[in-house]
C-alpha cells in the first residue's frame, strides 16, 4: 500500500478526545503516535513498513497537490489487510491518524512477477 500523507499543523482531537494528548502537537507528532500505536498489529498479521520518508514536490503530476510524506506498508494479501483493518484493538488508536490528517490517498499496488 502506498500511502501519501497531508499532516494538519495541528492535530485536531476534538472527536475524540479519549486519545488526546495532554498538549498541543503537530499532526506529524500525532500520526506517529497512529505508527507506534499501530505497529505490534501490522506486524502480528504479516505486514512490515518498507519505507517511510518526508515527500517532495512532484516531478510530473498536478501542481495543486502537494504531500508531507510517503509510506509504504507490504501485506501478505488482501485478506490480511482486511483482518488487520477490521481488528477492534487497532481500531481503537486509529484516531491518532484521524486528528494528524488533513488529507491522504491509499493506493494498493502489486509487485508483478
Amino acid at each position: 500500500m502506498l500511502n501519501l500523507l497531508k499532516f494538519k499543523e495541528k492535530a485536531d482531537y476534538s472527536d475524540i478526545q479519549a486519545l488526546a494528548p495532554s498538549g498541543e502537537i503537530s499532526g506529524k507528532e500525532a500520526y506517529q503516535l497512529y505508527i507506534d500505536h499501530t505497529l505490534p498489529f501490522l506486524e502480528k498479521a504479516g505486514g512490515e513498513i518498507l519505507f517511510q520518508g518526508q515527500a517532495g514536490s512532484f516531478l510530473i503530476g498536478p501542481t495543486w497537490e502537494d504531500w508531507d510524506a510517503a509510506l509504504l506498508v507490504r501485506h501478505k494479501s488482501v485478506a490480511t489487510f482486511m483482518a488487520f483493518a477490521s481488528n477492534g484493538e487497532y481500531l481503537r488508536g486509529i484516531g491518532h491518524r484521524t486528528a494528524a490528517l488533513a488529507d491522504s490517498r491509499l493506493l494498493p499496488i502489486e509487485e508483478e512477477s
